[in-house]
């Protein structure tokens, strides 16, 4: 599956935990590189059934990304969702 190119932050949303070191390791390749996701916390059960609904699982770190036509893509895995964010923003 291809994901879609973006280069609006509003189509990018990060699911997430504090504690969890992969989230850890995208927050901080996202502020090294001044790029400003909204994160969502998935301890609040709006961002759970979210992830959940969309995702199809609970895996964090995930990154959603919403293409052209308003559908949306789920990306797992730190280091694909700083790979695709390097790709997007030419870092």
């Amino acid at each position: 599956m291809s994901l879609p190119a973006v280069s609006d932050l509003n189509r990018l949303s990060l699911y997430m935990r504090p504690s969890c070191p992969y989230c850890v390791r995208v927050a901080d390749f996202c502020g090294q590189a001044e790029i400003a996701l909204e994160n969502r916390n998935i301890a609040e059960g709006i961002h759970l059934e979210a992830l959940m609904t969309g995702g199809g699982k609970r895996q964090v770190p995930c990154l959603q990304i919403i293409d052209d036509q308003g559908q949306s893509h789920w990306l797992y895995e730190s280091l694909d969702i700083i790979g695709y964010l390097k790709q997007q923003f030419a870092i």
